[in-house]
């Protein structure tokens, strides 16, 4: 049996995020990261780097035509660190979003 990824949370960022939104939100949350814990690979369509960062990556979720990030890292190669998360309202990633992931980066790998 393969061993899977670990979740781990990095503050309380995505509990406050996940816990206001709608419940069919919730639910494709909580399958894509079952995919992100069990695939062997995680498909593009859930998981991606993030452009212009070494470390950073996003968990993508879409839900009743609503598109919401995940920032997070891989801290090995079995667990992924959860870090903000967002609405994403727009083509492109608000700056103001990555920037505090890459906070949330830095501070993670101080500890």
């Amino acid at each position: 049996m393969k061993e899977m990824r670990h979740i781990v949370f990095h503050g309380n960022h995505f509990i406050e995020f996940y816990v206001a939104l709608p419940q069919a939100a919730q639910e494709k949350y909580d399958y894509t990261l079952v995919v992100v814990r069990q695939a062997e690979r995680i498909p593009k369509k859930f998981f991606k780097k993030v452009a212009g960062t070494k470390k950073l990556y996003e968990i993508r979720v879409e839900a009743d035509s609503n598109i919401y990030r995940k920032f997070c890292c891989l801290d090995g190669h079995k667990v992924v660190v959860l870090f903000n998360s967002f609405h994403k309202k727009s083509q492109k990633t608000p700056s103001r979003h990555i920037s505090k992931a890459l906070k949330l980066l830095k501070e993670y790998y101080a500890k």
